[in-house]
């Protein structure tokens, strides 16, 4: 099996990328066996998400396929100058969040216009958008699913039941009325709340929504973002990581090192953080204009594959 985890992109050229893709599809070929011709092929199994690559090369100023590490450990607390806090960190590159979608190796090798393969979140597209539930990938499923891409600027629009446009959905769902369930405690002063389910974020204050709902990036297998209630301890506007030095731009502490904050990079990837919460920079601003330290966290959940 050809790990999706090869494709990193640090520091390659996009013939590099190619000749990568190219070389891995060829093991892939050699590597398969053939079918008896009295056995009846098995319907596909879903691509396992782990073994997706992003479906566009990346290109200057596209950092999102680097994994952003975060501070893990609680940081050391002090009170920033106003000098200091004065300071914006820097904007985010361009295409930096753009919504690239992960996908088959062969898929972005042989650059299909429609994918023939089941993706790891095909029954819940198929729900989403009321086609025929049956968790097998379709033409009719493609094209409905290509459709949606296309809408919401997800790249490549391949009709790929992938993450990236799973996760859209749900925050598109969420738009409305994020705590339609009541998984979120409603109290008379500002909760934030953390849907690791869903992976959107957004701050009530009693029934009213002032920020959000937003889509997020919460903790990796091993590294989960802690359940249950916290509070901000520590808010830092332009926080670095003491471990990676890497920057985290309005840092906000709630449990030991987890804190929400913006990362340069997409947020979209199919690997977890360390555990914090990441947002886009945009989205980190203004939540840094809505929280005060004190106020309440409330995460519940998991993410898919943790």
């Amino acid at each position: 099996m050809i790990s999706g985890r090869i494709l990193r992109y640090r520091g390659g050229s996009a013939r590099g990328v190619a000749g990568a893709l190219v070389a891995a599809v060829v093991v892939l070929c050699l590597g398969a066996g053939s079918v008896a011709a009295d056995t009846a092929p098995k319907p596909p199994a879903a691509v396992a998400e782990s073994e997706l690559v992003p479906g566009v090369a990346p290109g200057p100023g596209q950092p999102w396929q680097v994994d952003t590490p975060d501070q893990m450990l609680a940081p050391k607390v002090y009170t920033p100058s106003a000098k200091e806090d004065a300071v914006e960190p820097r904007p985010a590159a361009p295409g930096a969040y753009d919504l690239v979608e992960y996908v088959p190796l062969s898929d972005a090798v042989a650059k299909v216009s429609c994918s023939k393969l089941t993706g790891p979140y095909q029954r819940q597209i198929e729900q989403w958008l009321k086609l025929k539930v049956d968790g097998k990938q379709s033409v009719s499923d493609c094209k409905a699913v290509q459709k949606f891409q296309k809408t919401y600027k997800i790249k490549p629009a391949i009709g790929f039941a992938g993450p990236v446009t799973w996760y859209q959905m749900m925050l598109l769902s969420a738009k409305k009325n994020p705590n339609a369930k009541k998984n979120c405690p409603v109290k008379s002063y500002r909760v934030a709340c953390v849907d690791l389910n869903r992976q959107v974020t957004w701050v009530q204050k009693g029934s009213k929504v002032v920020f959000g709902p937003v889509q997020m990036r919460s903790g990796r297998k091993g590294y989960a973002t802690r359940a249950g209630w916290h509070t901000v301890y520590w808010r830092h506007k332009n926080h670095w990581s003491t471990l990676y030095n890497s920057p985290m731009p309005y840092a906000q502490f709630f449990d030991g090192g987890q804190a929400f904050h913006a990362v340069y990079g997409s947020i979209y990837t199919t690997v977890g953080s360390w555990g914090c919460v990441n947002l886009k920079l945009g989205d980190a601003k203004k939540l840094w204009g809505v929280l005060k330290k004190g106020d309440k966290v409330y995460v519940w959940g998991h993410r898919t594959g943790t």
